[in-house]
């Protein structure tokens, strides 16, 4: 490892760079922006780090490959990560544009920095560094860059099916979202599931005067608060029959490793500018392992100023987070019975769908990568979040381990998106290190 975080100190500068130029090729898979160019960029990275690169077409947006064989007998390792990103959002509110990478008080900013671009590729330089250092690698490499995550990767799960023989692997790592608030460094065990959905409600033809009007027309808004609120309680509880159907509850070894993970609520809720917490049961860690219900938005679309009218047209962008057991079906089944029972002229669509995924902690390879991670290291049963990785835990039935890189305030999503730099380096050796220790273990 001296070797590697020599090498690493020496190239921090190319290694810079080249997530700037990543940064800079646009991939909004939500609207296409840049996605062609992006996958073409994907497989020169790929190259550049020595794997033999393939784009596979999904039906969507590619799936961008590449593999390197090691030592023979040695484990197959899978990486996952996604080159796609989100919009941009209110470019007001970027303090530079989002995809000129900048760099300002030791972070870069711009779009993909920390989501995901910089993760992968802080993944990818640990293969070239390996391969640069020691002439091979420790273990067989397959990376997966995903051209759909932020649009619920939709094509990933059958691809992969396709891909089942190439795909013999024995393990699978992944690098997304921030480390753990509290402590760090951590390992994620899983993921949480989503499905996100959005609510339509229609009144008149066009807005009406609210006097003239007012008690005759009906006025979607209020109906559409009204329907949200029989979804959720204010105590927190979500009040959709059968959404939890399935829900597994944690293991003992799971809910030691929750219980093990220090946390400072109120120093976490200050660093975001609140002073409560939301009203659902437990612990801050536990609560991050349960299922959600959060309103992303609300907004009559006619309206966008004060105008005293009834709208015509109100609309809630929701998502309901999934633990372990759900099942998307199942929870989008629930909605849309409980819609057509509380408010039936209401339209419901739905958005991104991801199953949740479970990596218990005694799984092949965990203690493996919990040490190469950190000698004070501490499992997460799930992250906060949600990715696709069901496709691999499920789907070819690998063990599959998170390793967050990026700072608590990446900003993923938001405006000013970015990655600490020190973070960035420092994870080119932790993702090495990974790769040696499950090398050795194999």
């Amino acid at each position: 490892m001296d070797a590697i975080e020599q090498y690493v100190a020496e190239h921090g500068s190319r290694h810079e760079r080249e997530l700037a130029e990543w940064v800079a090729v646009p991939s909004v898979s939500a609207t296409g922006e840049g996605m062609a160019a992006a996958a073409d960029h994907a497989r020169e990275l790929l190259v550049r780090s020595g794997l033999a690169p393939r784009v596979v077409e999904t039906g969507g947006w590619p799936l961008v490959t590449g593999h390197a064989e090691g030592p023979a007998g040695s484990p197959h390792v899978v990486i996952y990560g996604h080159y796609d990103v989100q919009p941009a959002g209110p470019l007001e509110e970027w303090h530079s544009p989002p995809f000129e990478a900048t760099i300002r008080d030791g972070r870069m900013y711009g779009r993909g920095t920390g989501d995901n671009k910089g993760q992968h590729l802080a993944q990818l330089l640990a293969v070239r560094a390996l391969r640069d250092c020691h002439g091979e690698l420790p273990c067989s490499v397959t990376v997966l860059l995903d051209g759909e995550e932020e649009i619920g990767s939709p094509n990933l799960t059958a691809t992969l099916t396709g891909l089942r023989d190439e795909l013999d692997a024995d393990v699978a790592v992944w690098s997304d979202g921030p480390v753990n608030a509290a402590f760090e460094p951590t390992v994620s065990l899983g993921v949480r599931g989503v499905v996100s959905f959005e609510i339509t409600v229609r009144g008149a033809r066009s807005p009406l005067h609210s006097g003239n009007w007012g008690n005759v027309a009906p006025n979607p808004a209020w109906e559409l608060v009204w329907l949200l609120s029989t979804m959720k309680g204010p105590d927190g509880r979500i009040l959709i029959d059968g959404y939890d159907t399935g829900t597994v509850p944690l293991t003992a070894a799971e809910r030691a490793a929750l219980e093990a993970l220090p946390v400072d609520a109120e120093q976490l809720l200050a660093g975001v500018g609140l002073d409560r917490l939301d009203h659902a049961d437990g612990s801050v860690n536990e609560r991050l392992a349960m299922p959600t219900l959060s309103i992303n938005s609300l907004t009559c679309l006619d309206n966008n100023e004060h105008r005293t009218v009834i709208p015509a047209v109100a609309v809630a962008r929701c998502d309901m987070r999934l633990a372990c057991g759900q099942r998307t079906s199942t929870v989008v089944e629930a909605v849309r019975a409980h819609v057509a029972r509380h408010l039936p002229q209401a339209e419901v669509q739905f958005k991104a769908l991801m199953e949740p995924s479970r990596t218990l902690p005694d799984a092949p390879y965990a203690e493996a990568v919990l040490k190469a991670v950190g000698d004070n290291a501490l499992f997460e049963p799930a992250m906060g979040g949600s990715l696709p990785i069901a496709g691999l835990t499920e789907g070819l039935g690998l063990p599959c381990y998170g390793i967050p890189l990026a700072n608590v305030d990446e900003r993923n999503h938001a405006p000013n998106e970015n990655f600490e730099l020190r973070r960035f380096h420092d994870g080119i050796v932790t993702a090495a290190r990974v790769l040696l220790g499950i090398g050795r273990a194999g």
